[in-house]
């Protein structure tokens, strides 16, 4: 009796584990597998909706700086789509419709949500200074959402909330809870507020990425490495958003030094 209970537990155990082991999303740049359990159209869905309530709370602001926003993004953007076309993956950006946006803001931040939704405030210009060092910035925004770091966190939120049997229907059933899980995965706030603080292994692997799609768009890699110097020199005792969960500045320079070679294998001069 003991033994059929064993194997009944192991058997429901892996019912539970399938859909995840199923919906998995391999990253096309640098091959690590992360948990994805809610397709792209929903979220791509969820980020345009408020995407929309955020600008029409925070007006986007004109200008020459307003004007770089959209170049270097349309750069990048550019970049990313030949890029993804000429492997045969156009369907990472299925549903992608690029908006690059400046705010009125103090705040030492940028963000890009799912489907190409980014944001970049006024405070970080300061620290940006050129088109390339504002390249560094927007491409590792944009690699979070290609990456799906987002979705990654919404999902372990399904999984841990839901339910693995929810989890299948969760989405479609229950409406209200996704909805949740998303604001919680992605925080963005209707007032000026960027997005939740990404863990150290998603801002790792933002960095290796968007030093990749700046290259490809035609900006020099080696700019990362003063950026991220002046940034951690902004620190003080409360940092930027944008450091708060990485490992110490040193060892983030030192990480980026140790990409940029291989960034540099797809930089095209302009």
């Amino acid at each position: 009796m003991k033994r059929n209970n064993l194997l009944f537990t192991a058997a429901l155990s892996g019912l539970l584990v399938l859909p995840a082991l199923e919906s998995c999303y391999k990253n096309p740049v640098t091959g690590r597998s992360s948990l994805n359990l809610v397709d792209d159209g929903t979220i791509n869905s969820l980020s345009a909706q408020q995407y929309s309530t955020f600008l029409t709370q925070n007006k986007p602001i004109g200008g020459n700086d307003a004007e770089m926003v959209k170049r270097v993004g349309n750069k990048l953007a550019t970049a990313i789509n030949q890029y993804f076309a000429g492997k045969g993956q156009s369907k990472v950006l299925a549903g992608y419709k690029w908006e690059f946006n400046l705010v009125n803001s103090k705040e030492v931040n940028a963000w890009c949500m799912p489907g190409g939704k980014v944001v970049v405030y006024s405070g970080i210009l300061p620290v940006t200074k050129t088109e390339a060092g504002l390249a560094v910035v927007m491409g590792h925004e944009i690699a979070h959402a290609i990456a799906k770091h987002g979705a990654e966190r919404m999902s372990q939120g399904l999984v841990q909330q839901l339910g693995g049997v929810a989890v299948a229907v969760a989405v479609s059933s229950k409406p209200a809870e996704t909805q949740a899980l998303y604001t919680s995965a992605y925080g963005v706030a209707s007032n000026v507020g960027g997005i939740l603080p990404f863990s150290r292994k998603h801002e790792s692997e933002a960095d290796e990425m968007g030093l990749i799609f700046m290259a490809m768009a035609g900006y020099d890699p080696n700019e990362a490495v003063s950026f991220w110097q002046r940034m951690a020199a902004q620190g003080g005792a409360k940092p930027p958003e944008m450091l708060s969960t990485h490992p110490s500045d040193q060892t983030r320079i030192n990480s980026i030094k140790s990409q940029i070679p291989k960034a540099m294998q797809y930089y095209k001069k302009p």
